[in-house]
């Protein structure tokens, strides 16, 4: 099976436990692979025959902006739901970044995968 990505897909939102961070937009960083079934898109070169990542960004990035998620495994969990079930994806795999959630180190985040994954 094929695969379409998008890595680095950077938006800010509410996310977060404390009090500072339910008034204060931060960055979380995404990237996602799906399965995807290419060869009729690619023959008829017809982005209706494919997963349309712009689309796929685009509703992801109002999502995002608009939640208000506490905890980032919900917001992966959603995430997830809507490419899975929005979009038709059989499988996703999505690392989720809240690279600025703690001092003293580069990232943190959850990676979770949905779905069968590709020649299973």
């Amino acid at each position: 099976m094929d695969r379409i990505f998008i890595t680095g897909l950077s938006i800010e939102t509410i996310i977060g436990i404390y009090d500072w961070e339910r008034t204060t937009r931060q960055r979380v960083i995404i990237d996602l692979e799906m399965s995807a079934d290419i060869a009729k898109a690619a023959k008829a070169e017809d982005v209706e025959s494919t997963l349309n990542y712009k689309t796929l960004s685009d509703t992801l990035t109002n999502f995002i902006e608009n939640s208000e998620f506490q905890l980032i495994e919900t917001m992966a969990s959603r995430i997830c739901e809507i490419v899975t079930e929005d979009f038709g994806v059989a499988w996703v795999k999505l690392t989720l970044h809240k690279p600025d959630a703690l001092a003293g180190n580069t990232d943190v985040g959850v990676i979770i995968e949905r779905g069968t994954r590709p020649g299973e």
